[in-house]
């Protein structure tokens, strides 16, 4: 069962190239912005618990770094694009409807 469509926050919020870490639903998501488009991911490095949300967005790779450790997962996949993490991170379909980021849940 999902739980549909969740506003997460207001796309005034999340910058250009920018991270933003929120709670929907009483899960941990890291919202990015890369060239126009959404992204969302859970808000945790597989290598070690620690909330991507404070990391780096890489526009050009669409990646995020993990602040940590330094591992980066592909902001479209949750795949980890490089050590030490090696798990993928879960993502939810994310979208601008309005001036809100909605973000769909399982």
């Amino acid at each position: 069962m999902r739980l549909g469509w969740i506003r997460a926050a207001a796309l005034s919020e999340l910058s250009e190239g920018a991270v933003l870490g929120v709670e929907v639903a009483g899960r941990r998501i890291a919202l990015a912005r890369v060239q126009g488009e959404v992204y969302a991911i859970a808000d945790v490095c597989s290598h070690r618990d620690f909330p991507l949300s404070v990391g780096e967005v890489d526009a050009d790779a669409c990646t995020l770094t993990c602040e940590w450790h330094g591992a980066a997962f592909d902001l479209r996949t949750g795949e980890p694009v490089c050590p030490p993490a090696v798990r993928p991170v879960p993502v939810f379909p994310a979208r601008i409807e309005g001036g809100d980021v909605m973000v769909e849940l399982p």
